[in-house]
Parts: C-alpha cells; sequence; structure tokens
C-alpha cells in the first residue's frame, strides 16, 4: 500500500469553521479525502503535527489533534532534523525549524509516496519541485509527490 504523510494542514481543514466559499472547499475536499482514500493509502502523521495542532487558539485545534493521534506517527530522528537543516540552508523550505521543512524532511526520510497539505506556498508548488527534487539528490533521498487532498483524491476514483 502506498504512504500518504498528512502535514498539519489537511487537520486544520477537516475542522476549519470559515465560511468563506474556498475554504468550505478545502474542508469539503478534506472530508472527502479522508472518506475516500484512507483504505486506499497507509495514512500517517508526525510528532511535528502534533506539535503544531497543539499550538495556537483555533476553536477546533482538540477535534484536529484528536483525529491526526488516530495516525501511526512517522519517528523524529536526528537525521530528520539535520535535513530539515539543509532544506533551509538551500533556500527550499522557510527558515521555521518547526515547520515545513521539518514535514518534508520527515515525508523524505520516511520514504513516504505522497506529502498531502492544502499548504501550496511551499509544499505542494509545482514552482518549488525542481529545487527540492535537486537538493534531495544531493542529499540520496526520495521526493514524494507533494499533492492536495483533491489530486489524490481524483487518483483515487479513476
Amino acid at each position: 500500500m502506498e504512504t500518504a504523510y498528512l502535514e498539519t494542514s489537511i487537520f486544520s481543514f477537516y475542522y476549519d469553521e470559515r465560511t468563506a466559499p474556498e475554504i468550505v472547499a478545502r474542508k469539503n475536499w478534506t472530508r472527502d479525502f479522508w472518506e475516500n482514500c484512507r483504505g486506499r493509502y497507509l495514512f500517517s502523521a508526525s510528532p511535528a503535527v502534533f506539535n503544531e495542532l497543539s499550538r495556537g487558539s483555533k476553536p477546533h485545534k482538540e477535534d484536529a489533534l484528536k483525529l491526526a493521534l488516530t495516525l501511526p506517527a512517522l519517528e523524529f530522528v536526528p537525521a530528520v532534523r539535520e535535513i530539515a537543516a539543509v532544506y533551509m540552508r538551500h533556500f527550499v523550505m522557510p527558515r521555521d525549524p518547526l515547520g515545513d521543512a521539518l514535514h518534508l524532511a520527515l515525508a523524505c526520510y520516511h520514504k513516504c509516496d505522497y506529502l498531502v497539505t492544502w499548504n501550496c506556498a511551499h509544499l505542494a508548488n509545482a514552482n518549488k519541485a525542481g529545487h527540492i527534487r535537486r537538493v534531495n539528490a544531493m542529499l540520496d533521498l526520495r521526493t514524494p509527490a507533494m499533492l492536495t487532498p483533491l489530486e489524490l483524491l481524483g487518483v483515487a476514483s479513476d
């Protein structure tokens, strides 16, 4: 079974209560993805996801964390932090050591097939994919496909 690492935004959008049409659409696609793809892919999260969901004051943070905790967590090993540091040094990801670089490092280190996210600025971004692949080649790491739930939902329904 193919593996899909679910980044923090998946759990946040699952419970998002905002009413803007694009937010409601992402929430609905995220729920469809969860229901229709959970049996097709081996979903995982990570301590980085749990940490991010625990911070802040969003009204749905407990529900989002509870949902994330239903998944197996990818192990956080020292090499993951080192990989994230390389991403930041090579300007692949922003310099937030607890953010996107860590999610990408976890998915790459654990050889996930997919990194599923609604973060289209830094992760699911075709303009960054080549840079990420080049740095990962330098590190001898495989790059997962970085997709939104909608993209994987479409793959699953073919």
